[in-house]
């Protein structure tokens, strides 16, 4: 795998794109904190952006497995570039409109990037390399998030936000140079045998229905974005409960090293457990680091939950996605992906404005709690329902 051009190719992208993503969201929130007041109103902002992508999530998938993924991630990574400049008109403006307009139009260009991402991983490594390929993509872009985050907390204090968009510009378009030299083998009978006449997910539902645990594993990802949807907001609350700026980059950080940890320790945990027991026992593990959020005052136990939570989804998330890539057919993977992407997009959604609405109102430790309790509750339902499955296929098999 690490003589493969393509692959260094794509960690070197993510990397630079990922440094990019972090400088512009550490200056959306630096701009919402100026300007808008309200936490329901900041996650109102953040969620018009996702609703855009999840619009276009059907023709998204549908191009995508149409045509190559390189040609879908062209066009894409430009328009991501583009969109920076409407921010900067924001800046300038001093304009929510103009931002709001920003955080649309790179999220249109993510329904079709990510996708397609995901889609050419399988084409360009082989299934046995998998599971350590999405380790290591999903470790790339957290050490990016950590070097991003950091480094924008400095640059805050020494710069304009105009310059931080302006770098961040500069990396998407890098980005973008990059992805000219990724050489994807697209299979032509793959590419055949989609439908022209299939509309949207009209012929990806059957499928997926008969993987069972290509179903389950798409629910058990509502668990880690109970969490992540509302992350942002957590942290900014967390650092006025304690009155300390420093704890956010604390808190980016630790979440970030442990989350590379999970990343790197969840192919030995491959070897001795299955993928359902993986998901299980770290979804529950999520729903703990909620709860230990009660305790959000004491800045040690706030950066431990997230510390446990970073290792969990680390461990989560590449075993997911090798489930996602290995078991649904390949001429499915633009479809499937996009309304993966989708369906990621309407929770994080709802969990944002649920989040900011809460806060408002019963405030970051009940929230927490509630939060918790739901996790755990989906994780045991899920459990219990996968338990009672194998005990009837085992009584099957045994008649």
């Amino acid at each position: 795998m690490w003589r493969n051009k393509n692959v260094w190719i794509l960690l070197a992208g993510e990397f630079v794109a990922g440094l990019g993503l972090w400088l512009g969201i550490i200056g959306n929130l630096e701009f919402m904190q100026e300007k808008v007041p309200s936490d329901f109103m900041k996650a109102v902002i953040l969620a018009a952006g996702l609703l855009a992508g999840v619009a276009i999530g059907p023709l998204a998938g549908r191009i995508t497995d149409q045509v190559k993924k390189k040609t879908v991630m062209l066009p894409a990574g430009l328009a991501r570039s583009l969109s920076v400049v409407f921010m900067l008109i924001a800046i300038q403006t001093g304009s929510v409109l103009w931002m709001i307009v920003f955080l649309v139009m790179i999220q249109l260009a993510a329904a079709f990037y990510f996708p397609a991402l995901q889609a050419a991983i399988p084409l360009i490594v082989k299934e046995k390399d998998l599971l350590e390929m999405n380790g290591v993509h999903m470790n790339v872009a957290t050490l990016s998030r950590i070097l991003g985050t950091a480094v924008a907390g400095i640059f805050l204090a020494i710069m304009s936000l105009s310059t931080m968009y302006t770098m961040s510009l500069a990396a998407y378009l890098l980005l973008f140079i990059l992805t000219f030299f990724i050489k994807i083998d697209e299979d032509k009978e793959t590419q055949a045998t989609f439908s022209k006449e299939a509309s949207g997910f009209k012929h990806l539902f059957p499928i997926v229905k008969e993987l069972p645990i290509v179903t389950m594993t798409l629910i058990m990802t509502m668990v880690p974005l109970l969490f992540i949807g509302g992350f942002n907001l957590l942290v900014i609350n967390i650092s006025e409960l304690q009155d300390n700026s420093l704890i956010k980059s604390w808190i980016y950080t630790t979440e970030g090293i442990a989350f590379m940890i999970g990343a790197f320790s969840v192919k030995r945990f491959a070897h001795k457990l299955s993928p359902y027991t993986i998901l299980f026992v770290f979804s529950f593990i999520i729903g703990l680091s909620q709860l230990l959020l009660f305790f959000a005052w004491i800045p040690l136990l706030s950066v431990m939950a997230f510390a446990i939570f970073g290792f969990s989804v680390g461990c989560f998330f590449p075993t997911a996605a090798t489930i996602f890539q290995t078991r649904v057919p390949k001429e499915y993977h633009g479809r499937f992906f996009s309304f993966r992407n989708m369906l990621d997009r309407i929770i994080f959604q709802v969990v944002l404005l649920l989040t900011g609405l809460m806060l408002d109102l019963i405030g970051l430790q009940l929230m927490c709690v509630l939060f918790g309790i739901l996790s755990l509750t989906i994780t045991a339902t899920f459990f219990t329902k996968y338990k009672t499955e194998q005990k009837a296929n085992l009584n099957i098999n045994v008649s």
